[in-house]
Protein backbone atom coordinates (compact mmCIF):
# COMPACT_ATOMS: atom_id res chain seq x y z
CA UNK A 1 0.00 0.00 0.00
CA UNK A 2 1.42 2.97 -0.62
CA UNK A 3 2.15 5.51 2.62
CA UNK A 4 -0.90 7.76 3.65
CA UNK A 5 -1.38 10.69 6.05
CA UNK A 6 -4.82 11.66 6.61
CA UNK A 7 -6.06 15.06 7.84
CA UNK A 8 -8.99 15.26 9.16
CA UNK A 9 -11.25 18.86 11.33
CA UNK A 10 -13.42 21.30 10.78
CA UNK A 11 -13.26 24.68 8.42
CA UNK A 12 -10.42 26.87 9.41
CA UNK A 13 -7.99 24.63 11.96
CA UNK A 14 -5.47 24.82 9.16
CA UNK A 15 -5.15 21.79 7.53
CA UNK A 16 -4.53 22.99 4.27
CA UNK A 17 -1.12 25.25 5.05
CA UNK A 18 -0.35 22.14 7.41
CA UNK A 19 -0.86 18.97 4.74
CA UNK A 20 1.05 21.39 1.97
CA UNK A 21 4.04 21.43 4.10
CA UNK A 22 4.14 18.01 5.42
CA UNK A 23 3.89 16.59 2.15
CA UNK A 24 6.76 19.08 0.74
CA UNK A 25 8.76 17.81 3.40
CA UNK A 26 8.09 14.26 3.21
CA UNK A 27 8.22 14.34 -0.39
CA UNK A 28 4.68 13.21 -0.66
CA UNK A 29 1.65 14.90 -2.65
CA UNK A 30 -0.84 16.70 -1.09
CA UNK A 31 -4.28 16.33 -2.20
CA UNK A 32 -6.89 18.94 -1.06
CA UNK A 33 -10.02 17.48 -1.36
CA UNK A 34 -11.60 20.68 0.45
CA UNK A 35 -10.19 22.21 -3.12
CA UNK A 36 -11.82 19.34 -5.34
CA UNK A 37 -15.17 20.14 -3.57
CA UNK A 38 -15.30 23.70 -4.20
CA UNK A 39 -14.36 22.89 -7.96
CA UNK A 40 -17.55 20.92 -7.59
CA UNK A 41 -19.36 23.48 -6.35
CA UNK A 42 -18.28 25.85 -9.01
CA UNK A 43 -18.78 23.98 -11.42
CA UNK A 44 -22.99 23.50 -10.34
CA UNK A 45 -22.55 27.64 -9.96
CA UNK A 46 -21.81 28.11 -13.49
CA UNK A 47 -24.26 25.88 -14.64
CA UNK A 48 -26.56 27.87 -12.68
CA UNK A 49 -27.77 25.20 -10.34
CA UNK A 50 -29.58 25.65 -7.17
CA UNK A 51 -27.17 24.23 -4.70
CA UNK A 52 -29.85 23.46 -2.31
CA UNK A 53 -31.51 21.33 -5.91
CA UNK A 54 -30.79 17.81 -4.79
CA UNK A 55 -32.22 16.40 -8.28
CA UNK A 56 -30.51 18.90 -10.23
CA UNK A 57 -27.35 18.39 -8.71
CA UNK A 58 -27.43 14.33 -8.94
CA UNK A 59 -28.48 14.75 -12.71
CA UNK A 60 -25.43 16.52 -13.67
CA UNK A 61 -22.65 15.28 -10.95
CA UNK A 62 -20.99 13.00 -12.88
CA UNK A 63 -20.11 15.04 -15.67
CA UNK A 64 -17.61 16.92 -13.54
CA UNK A 65 -14.05 15.62 -13.55
CA UNK A 66 -11.69 17.23 -10.93
CA UNK A 67 -8.04 16.34 -11.14
CA UNK A 68 -5.04 18.04 -8.94
CA UNK A 69 -1.12 18.52 -10.32
CA UNK A 70 1.33 20.36 -8.87
CA UNK A 71 3.12 23.19 -11.29
CA UNK A 72 6.69 24.43 -9.41
CA UNK A 73 5.41 22.92 -6.69
CA UNK A 74 1.90 24.72 -6.56
CA UNK A 75 -1.11 22.68 -6.30
CA UNK A 76 -3.35 23.22 -9.59
CA UNK A 77 -6.95 22.21 -9.47
CA UNK A 78 -8.48 21.08 -13.05
CA UNK A 79 -12.41 20.95 -13.67
CA UNK A 80 -12.52 19.39 -16.94
CA UNK A 81 -9.30 20.48 -17.86
CA UNK A 82 -9.70 24.48 -16.71
CA UNK A 83 -7.40 25.43 -14.44
CA UNK A 84 -9.96 26.65 -11.61
CA UNK A 85 -7.45 27.51 -8.97
CA UNK A 86 -8.34 30.69 -8.18
CA UNK A 87 -11.81 30.74 -8.98
CA UNK A 88 -12.74 28.68 -6.26
CA UNK A 89 -11.06 30.54 -3.83
CA UNK A 90 -14.32 32.94 -3.17
CA UNK A 91 -16.74 32.87 -0.48
CA UNK A 92 -19.29 31.84 -2.72
CA UNK A 93 -17.99 29.33 -4.28
CA UNK A 94 -16.67 28.14 -0.30
CA UNK A 95 -20.11 27.96 1.15
CA UNK A 96 -21.75 26.78 -2.13
CA UNK A 97 -19.27 23.96 -1.44
CA UNK A 98 -20.07 23.37 2.07
CA UNK A 99 -23.79 22.51 0.87
CA UNK A 100 -23.36 20.85 -1.93
CA UNK A 101 -21.02 17.95 -0.31
CA UNK A 102 -24.00 17.07 1.13
CA UNK A 103 -25.63 15.84 -1.29
CA UNK A 104 -24.31 11.65 -0.83
CA UNK A 105 -24.05 11.59 -5.21
CA UNK A 106 -21.34 13.91 -4.88
CA UNK A 107 -19.78 12.07 -2.39
CA UNK A 108 -19.99 9.31 -4.23
CA UNK A 109 -18.38 10.96 -7.14
CA UNK A 110 -16.03 12.64 -4.73
CA UNK A 111 -15.02 9.24 -3.35
CA UNK A 112 -14.51 7.48 -6.91
CA UNK A 113 -11.61 10.70 -7.83
CA UNK A 114 -9.88 10.83 -4.51
CA UNK A 115 -9.04 7.57 -4.24
CA UNK A 116 -8.30 7.14 -7.57
CA UNK A 117 -5.45 10.15 -6.81
CA UNK A 118 -4.29 7.99 -4.10
CA UNK A 119 -3.73 4.70 -5.66
CA UNK A 120 -0.29 5.51 -7.44
CA UNK A 121 1.34 7.89 -5.20
CA UNK A 122 2.28 8.16 -1.60
CA UNK A 123 0.22 11.25 -0.34
CA UNK A 124 -0.99 13.63 2.47
CA UNK A 125 -4.95 14.12 1.86
CA UNK A 126 -7.22 16.20 4.38
CA UNK A 127 -10.36 17.13 4.26
CA UNK A 128 -12.95 15.87 6.62
CA UNK A 129 -13.71 12.19 5.89
CA UNK A 130 -10.42 11.42 4.63
CA UNK A 131 -9.63 8.62 8.05
CA UNK A 132 -13.06 7.58 8.20
CA UNK A 133 -14.33 7.19 4.87
CA UNK A 134 -11.93 7.96 2.17
CA UNK A 135 -8.56 6.43 3.28
CA UNK A 136 -10.10 3.72 6.47
CA UNK A 137 -6.90 1.65 6.25
CA UNK A 138 -4.28 4.68 5.93
CA UNK A 139 -1.79 4.28 8.65
CA UNK A 140 -1.61 7.66 10.37
CA UNK A 141 -4.56 9.49 10.82
CA UNK A 142 -4.55 13.18 12.40
CA UNK A 143 -7.79 15.18 13.63
CA UNK A 144 -6.78 19.08 13.24
CA UNK A 145 -9.00 21.38 15.28
CA UNK A 146 -9.16 25.03 17.15
CA UNK A 147 -11.77 27.27 18.65
CA UNK A 148 -14.66 28.50 16.07
CA UNK A 149 -13.11 32.56 17.52
CA UNK A 150 -9.25 31.11 16.32
CA UNK A 151 -11.03 29.83 13.03
CA UNK A 152 -13.28 32.84 12.20
CA UNK A 153 -10.42 34.95 12.45
CA UNK A 154 -7.49 32.94 10.71
CA UNK A 155 -10.26 33.07 7.89
CA UNK A 156 -10.64 36.72 7.81
CA UNK A 157 -7.45 37.23 7.56
CA UNK A 158 -6.73 35.09 4.72
CA UNK A 159 -9.92 37.33 2.92
CA UNK A 160 -8.65 40.33 3.89
CA UNK A 161 -4.68 39.70 2.75
CA UNK A 162 -6.53 39.25 -0.81
CA UNK A 163 -7.72 42.02 -0.47
CA UNK A 164 -11.46 40.61 -0.33
CA UNK A 165 -14.42 42.58 1.98
CA UNK A 166 -15.05 40.29 4.82
CA UNK A 167 -17.13 40.35 8.03
CA UNK A 168 -15.61 38.78 11.10
CA UNK A 169 -18.73 38.52 13.17
CA UNK A 170 -20.40 36.93 9.73
CA UNK A 171 -17.49 34.92 8.89
CA UNK A 172 -17.40 33.18 12.41
CA UNK A 173 -21.58 32.50 12.12
CA UNK A 174 -20.89 30.64 8.97
CA UNK A 175 -17.81 28.54 10.40
CA UNK A 176 -20.31 27.62 13.05
CA UNK A 177 -22.81 27.18 10.85
CA UNK A 178 -20.83 25.25 8.18
CA UNK A 179 -19.37 22.89 11.51
CA UNK A 180 -23.18 21.68 12.05
CA UNK A 181 -23.85 20.68 8.36
CA UNK A 182 -20.79 18.72 8.62
CA UNK A 183 -21.09 17.00 11.74
CA UNK A 184 -25.34 15.96 11.29
CA UNK A 185 -24.87 14.96 7.16
CA UNK A 186 -25.65 11.53 7.23
CA UNK A 187 -23.49 10.93 4.57
CA UNK A 188 -20.05 10.99 5.47
CA UNK A 189 -20.07 13.19 8.56
CA UNK A 190 -17.45 15.14 10.31
CA UNK A 191 -16.07 13.08 12.83
CA UNK A 192 -12.54 12.01 14.77
CA UNK A 193 -10.93 8.77 13.52
CA UNK A 194 -11.06 6.08 16.70
CA UNK A 195 -7.23 5.84 15.57
CA UNK A 196 -6.73 9.63 14.93
CA UNK A 197 -4.16 11.84 16.57
CA UNK A 198 -6.31 14.91 17.61
CA UNK A 199 -4.35 18.27 17.64
CA UNK A 200 -5.82 21.13 18.92
CA UNK A 201 -4.25 24.21 17.05
CA UNK A 202 -5.72 27.37 18.64
CA UNK A 203 -2.62 28.25 20.38
CA UNK A 204 -0.29 27.07 18.40
CA UNK A 205 2.27 28.91 15.57
CA UNK A 206 2.09 26.73 12.35
CA UNK A 207 5.39 25.54 12.69
CA UNK A 208 4.28 24.20 15.82
CA UNK A 209 1.51 22.27 14.18
CA UNK A 210 3.79 21.05 11.28
CA UNK A 211 6.49 19.18 13.53
CA UNK A 212 3.98 17.69 15.79
CA UNK A 213 2.48 16.29 12.67
CA UNK A 214 5.41 15.35 11.53
CA UNK A 215 6.38 13.84 14.52
CA UNK A 216 3.20 11.81 14.27
CA UNK A 217 3.73 10.52 10.87
CA UNK A 218 7.51 9.69 12.19
CA UNK A 219 5.64 7.04 14.82
CA UNK A 220 3.10 5.62 12.25
CA UNK A 221 3.42 1.64 11.07
CA UNK A 222 5.63 2.42 7.72
CA UNK A 223 8.52 3.51 10.10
Amino acid sequence: MRKQIAIDGPAGAGKSTVARAVAQKLGYVYIDTGAMYRAMALYFLRKGIDTQDCAAIEAVCDGADITISHEDGEQQVFLNGENVSKSIRTQEVSQAASVVSAVPKVRERMLVLQRRLAQTKDVVMDGRDIGTCVLPDAPCKIFLTARVSERARRRFEEYAAKGEAADLATIEREIAERDERDRTRKISPLRQAQDAVCVDTSDMTIAQVIERVLAIAGGSAWK
